[in-house]
């Protein structure tokens, strides 16, 4: 049996081009004593996989050159060498990277019920992504009723689950991003009290408009020159909290931080990073929260779902161009 997988062939400067990665196919091996081998369907394509690729100091290592690109996956066990925790038929999500299959001894591997949510679901509002938003803006921006939330790249996998939480949580929510059609979204489909477009508006100036009193809580995806506007913009203790800066992820310059920093100061607010594995212990918290409000028609899961692994990198690209709605992921077989 072939499998196809995605290298990483060299670390790329600025955006990704087409000698960055390489398609190959390889045997799969054999399996060794309480391994399992993963038929994977669909990987996650997310904006830190440019990240993972770069060489330095970060939160996690850097994938390395020859190995297979990092990604979250979902598949189905389709053979066991005497594992005691799989069997053939088992629905595992885990960090598979962007290939057909996946030999694994099942650490950090964990079971799903298919019957529950399709499988795409898990890699997004019920996988990594839904947990991001929920601790981000629970844990790290403490939201609170009647909080004033504005959320960059909102129509995007995060934002847009933050936005619905902060909803949920009787916040007011403006989300920033890019096109008419996405800021309507955000309005119509997911309850948003109001939005920014980006590409035809200046947020500086449109934030004065929609948030007259200040912002509460700033949910940051994009950091660069919305970042600097909405720091002018907050109110006192407010937080900002870091989940991302894709603006900024693809420089071949020096990254460009905010210029109104001094506003943290004089309104004595926070502004803190934030990475999802910190709160692997409570992911279960996060997902029995996040499963009841699906249930009950408060949180809206959308999944942006394109075929082929040979499309990975036209599908990659998709996450800097902005063509796509909610969650980004690959079919593979």
């Amino acid at each position: 049996m072939m499998n196809k997988r995605l290298i990483l062939k060299k670390r790329p400067s600025g955006f990704p081009d087409s000698d960055t990665w390489l398609l190959e196919e390889q045997p799969i091996p054999e399996l060794k004593e309480g391994e399992v081998l993963i038929q994977q369907h669909y990987v996650s394509l997310d904006p830190a996989m440019r990240g993972w690729m770069n060489e330095g100091k970060s939160y996690i290592e850097p994938i390395r050159i020859n190995d297979v690109m990092r990604a979250g996956a979902i598949g189905k066990v389709i053979k066991v060498n005497n594992h005691s925790s799989f069997k053939v038929g088992d629905c595992l999500t885990g960090f598979g990277g962007v290939q057909q299959y996946c030999v694994t001894n099942g650490d950090n591997w964990h079971k799903v019920d298919e019957a529950l949510a399709p499988m795409p679901m898990y890699l997004g509002t019920l996988g990594m992504t839904g947990m991001t938003a929920y601790f981000g803006i629970i844990e790290v921006g403490k939201i609170k009723k009647g909080d004033v939330v504005l959320i960059s790249g909102a129509a995007g996998a995060v934002g847009s689950i933050v936005g619905q939480i902060a909803k949920i949580k009787e916040c007011t929510v403006i989300g920033i991003a890019g096109g008419k059609e996405k800021c309507n979204y955000l309005v119509n489909d997911l309850g948003f009290d109001d939005a920014i477009d980006y590409k035809s508006e200046k947020v500086i100036l449109a934030l004065k408009e929609k948030c007259p009193k200040g912002i509460d809580v700033f949910f940051d995806n994009v950091g660069g020159e919305i970042l600097d506007a909405a720091l002018a913009h907050i109110r006192r203790h407010a937080r900002i909290v870091i989940c991302g800066a894709i603006s900024q992820y693809n420089n071949t310059t020096r990254i460009k931080g905010p210029s109104n920093y001094l506003s943290l100061l004089v309104n004595r607010a926070t502004m803190q990073g934030m990475v999802v594995f910190d709160y692997a212990n409570r992911y279960h918290e996060a997902a029995k929260d996040i499963s009841r409000w699906i249930q009950q028609g408060q949180l809206k899961s959308k999944e942006d779902i394109y075929e082929g692994i040979e499309n990975f990198q036209e599908t990659y690209n998709r996450l800097f161009s902005g063509d796509k709605h909610g969650k980004l992921v690959l079919k593979v077989i």
